[in-house]
């Protein structure tokens, strides 16, 4: 990491140094600024605290996504490393690539595959106006095909990876509406010893799992939490800016139709071409045990992958209270611990769900609390 640093300082052999050890293609900030006709705003395809997103393409005809870090972002170098170092040896179908980076003085710039069809986030946008048609298999496809990213995070790469902004903005669709995870500025390397870490809290408001808002206890079961908010938010429609202007949470209006017997009321009405009834309730009765108060009573995404991959006996998903963050309306208020500021809860029932994950699939998720 200090060798990384020193990158900065404009060393050239550094530089290849930083080429060579981790196997990064290195940019020439003249070439990216051609590439992309000199950062113009036609070429503007994103937009965030830490920079700004630009479609470039290079002589061969390749077309990239540039991630241009501003000077005031809210990515320092160290995320901006960490970036480097979390997806460079992360080679999986459901994951962005990283083609190379510019480190030239200043100038600090990621440049990723283009992913043709943006963000997820735009497209149930597109889908809520009626301009992108968004079908059950489509939806269902997405929540796997992100499913089986997370679960190589988690279970296959060395060492794991805890993504830690799981949300449909940072899922990236291709031209066959393929999901690709993205923006990794915030994750945390995990060795095979380490099971949690006390960390600072970064994430998003919404996605964020109650333990790690509380007490900054950041585990896999944080990212398989936010992905059980990203379930819901692909099958209802209701994107999460939405829903938490109105200040009602997605996890916590899904348990009320739960309790209800009214689930289906969550799936987007707007879905053409219909949807299995039996396939809907499947994937938001995962999703609410996913985002289970008890990090332990979550399944691993391993498991949340065969679980959504195979047939379910729906009582299999039978379960108590998730746990959710909320603007002070709560389940249950007297099971609520506050958090923080005055009028915000996180539900924590005392009880453990019952729920029997599918067989074959153990793993050590005791030791993650």
């Amino acid at each position: 990491m200090a060798l990384m640093k020193r990158c900065f300082c404009g060393s050239q052999e550094d530089i290849k140094e930083l080429l060579n050890l981790k196997n990064v293609q290195l940019f020439s900030y003249r070439e990216i600024r051609a590439a992309t006709n000199n950062f113009d705003d036609g070429n503007k395809i994103g937009r965030g605290g830490f920079g700004t997103v630009y479609k470039g393409t290079f002589e061969d005809g390749t077309a990239f996504a540039a991630k241009v870090l501003s000077a005031e972002s809210e990515q320092g170098i160290n995320e901006f490393l960490t970036e480097i170092e979390s997806i460079t040896e992360a080679k999986h179908a459901n994951l962005v690539r990283l083609l190379g980076c510019c480190v030239q003085r200043q100038n600090r710039i990621l440049i990723y595959e283009y992913v043709e069809n943006n963000s997820l986030d735009n497209a149930l946008q597109g889908s809520a106006a009626g301009v992108t048609d968004l079908s059950w298999s489509t939806r269902s496809d997405i929540c796997m095909g992100v499913a089986k990213g997370l679960s190589y995070l988690h279970e296959e790469h060395e060492p794991s990876i805890v993504h830690r902004d799981i949300k449909a903005s940072n899922v990236l669709l291709d031209r066959n509406y393929i999901p690709k995870i993205g923006d990794f500025g915030i994750a945390k390397l995990f060795p095979d010893n380490v099971s949690h870490v006390s960390t600072r809290v970064i994430g998003t408001t919404g996605y964020m799992a109650p333990e790690y808002v509380v007490h900054g206890q950041l585990t896999k079961k944080a990212d398989v939490y936010s992905f059980g908010v990203l379930i819901l938010e692909i099958i209802s429609g209701r994107r999460m800016s939405q829903t938490i202007r109105s200040g009602m949470f997605l996890v916590r209006q899904a348990w009320m139709l739960h309790e209800q017997g009214s689930l289906l009321d969550m799936v987007d009405p707007s879905m053409k071409g219909g949807y299995p009834e039996e396939e809907a309730l499947k994937f938001i009765k995962v999703a609410l045990a996913c985002t289970q108060a008890k990090p332990c009573s979550r399944p691993t995404m391993r498991q949340v992958v065969k679980l959504l991959s195979r047939p379910v006996c729906l009582e299999e998903l039978e379960m108590l209270c998730p746990g959710f963050v909320g603007d002070g309306h709560t389940h249950d208020a007297a099971a609520a611990d506050t958090v923080g500021s005055p009028g915000v809860m996180v539900v924590s029932p005392a009880l453990s769900p019952k729920v029997r994950w599918p067989t074959g699939t153990a793993t050590t998720t005791t030791t993650e609390h």
